[in-house]
């Protein structure tokens, strides 16, 4: 592949790029506001990046009825945490190194609402009992203090036309779960078998909370 030209300085960058307005610097906040909360409050989504004590990142999807993320003041915010793979990226990494980025959407709407800060683990009942679902209450959740907390535009999503549904496409048209673990392990392994359980697992909502 040919070398590509890099840009090493923020002043080669702007000279492409510009620099922001100042209305635009204007709304990041270091806190939530009544009309901010509002799009954590809706959200049914959100995006979280973390940093691995290797130097690596992660970003992982959380998702559960809108409003899961729960503001406990206008600086602190609590995640649930449930049930998943087990690896637990954003867990472990927020051990070693506590920064975090949150990304939420809303479907039907283009703005996204991004939230910096530094968070930690809790399993303190009294914080956990209120995001319980189905009678399950969550193990663990990640307390999020707030640092910057502003709206994104809509640009990235009328580009991308993401909530338009003329754009979805079948799930059958990708690879399934299955398929992709056995190209990475074993030619024998069993991926329609695989993917029959999961399903089963996911029709029977099991291990969701």
């Amino acid at each position: 592949m040919q070398t590509a030209r890099t840009i090493t300085d923020e002043s080669q960058l702007r000279a492409i790029v510009g620099s922001p307005e100042d209305v635009v610097v204007a709304k990041i906040a270091d806190r939530l506001n009544h009309l901010t909360r509002q799009f954590i409050e809706r959200s049914p989504f959100v995006c979280i990046a973390t940093a691995r004590v290797d130097g690596g990142l992660d970003v992982s999807p959380r998702g559960d009825p809108a409003g899961f993320v729960r503001i406990l003041d206008e600086r602190t915010l609590l995640l649930p945490d449930r049930p998943g793979n087990r690896i637990a990226d954003s867990l472990t990494n927020l051990l070693t190194d506590s920064r975090i980025g949150l990304l939420f959407l809303i479907p039907g709407v283009g703005d996204t609402f991004r939230v910096n800060g530094h968070a930690t683990i809790t399993d303190e009942p009294d914080l956990l009992i209120p995001s319980a679902v189905a009678g399950k209450i969550p193990s663990l959740g990640v307390l999020v203090s707030i640092e910057e907390a502003y709206t994104q535009c809509s640009k990235a999503l009328i580009r991308s036309d993401l909530w338009n549904p003329e754009h979805h496409i079948e799930r059958s048209e990708l690879p399934s779960g299955g398929e992709i673990l056995r190209s990475l392990t074993d030619p024998a392994f069993d991926a329609a078998e695989y993917d029959r359980l999961r399903a089963e697992r996911y029709a029977r909502r099991e291990r969701l909370y």
